[in-house]
């Protein structure tokens, strides 16, 4: 295991970490087109977001999760940034499956964006195993 830890087991890690961030990134970035609207939305969740207040919520969770999703890409390439994404990543997408288990009967849609959460899960675990490895190592 130690190996890895050589320049070019580190490089081939660091390699890692950036491709797990920016991948979870991106998942991320998927709801940002719902800022545009109930039509958005609803192509989104499969709910109906013409209830004005629906509507807010969707829409701030997409500028929110917009927002998650730059966190993540930036951490990618700055290394400084890698442990608050990393946290805020996995409080997200572990709280989000944690509800959708918890309440259960939700639509095609959303098992969509469930297992969306489920692969960003595994690749943050990925990206946090290898940052907290070279903490100890180093």
């Amino acid at each position: 295991m130690d190996n890895l830890f050589t320049d070019e087991g580190s490089t081939v890690l660091n390699r890692i970490t950036i491709t797990c961030l920016t991948l979870a990134g991106v998942i991320h970035l998927l709801p940002l087109p719902g800022i545009l609207g109930a039509g958005q939305l609803t192509r989104l969740y499969g709910v109906s977001a013409d209830d004005p207040n629906v509507g807010i919520l969707l829409q701030h969770r997409a500028v929110l999760f917009g927002l998650l999703g730059v966190l993540l890409i930036a951490a990618a390439f700055r290394p400084d940034l890698r442990a608050v994404a990393l946290i805020a990543g996995l409080v997200s997408t572990v709280s989000f499956l944690a509800i959708a288990w918890g309440v259960g009967g939700y639509n095609a849609q959303v098992a969509r964006v469930v297992a969306a959460d489920v692969l960003a899960v595994v690749l943050l675990l990925v990206a946090a195993g290898i940052e907290w490895r070279k903490s100890v190592v180093a």
